[in-house]
């Protein structure tokens, strides 16, 4: 089992940044990737960024050159900067972490002004 808190989101005007984290704990050895997903109202949950455990990532291609996702493998965490936020990134941030099976943080919400 592993368990993910996420912190940071919040309200911000568009421009704007925030930074989320999560920590990560129970079975750590076990996880591969870990990323964050976003799902916004009406919306499907989607990809935003991910990282494995060598330091790939991955990002979705609304997010590119405006969010970075990083990883500290010593300190079981991850976060997702985020930088020149837009309204359209309003949405519930989850964490995720893949194992032979995924776990989800409890969500954090980016609300993003006009």
């Amino acid at each position: 089992q592993v368990q993910l808190v996420e912190s940071g989101g919040g309200l911000v005007q568009a421009g704007g940044s925030l930074r989320l984290s999560c920590a990560a704990s129970g079975s750590i050895f076990s996880i591969n990737a870990m990323g964050w997903y976003r799902q916004a109202p009406g919306k499907q949950r989607e990809l935003v960024a991910a990282i494995t455990s060598d330091g790939s990532t991955n990002y979705a291609y609304s997010v590119k050159g405006r969010f970075t996702i990083s990883r500290d493998n010593d300190k079981n965490t991850v976060a997702l900067q985020m930088n020149s936020l837009k309204p359209e990134d309003t949405a519930v941030y989850y964490c995720n972490a893949q194992t032979y099976r995924a776990y989800w943080g409890q969500g954090t919400q980016v609300t993003v002004s006009s």
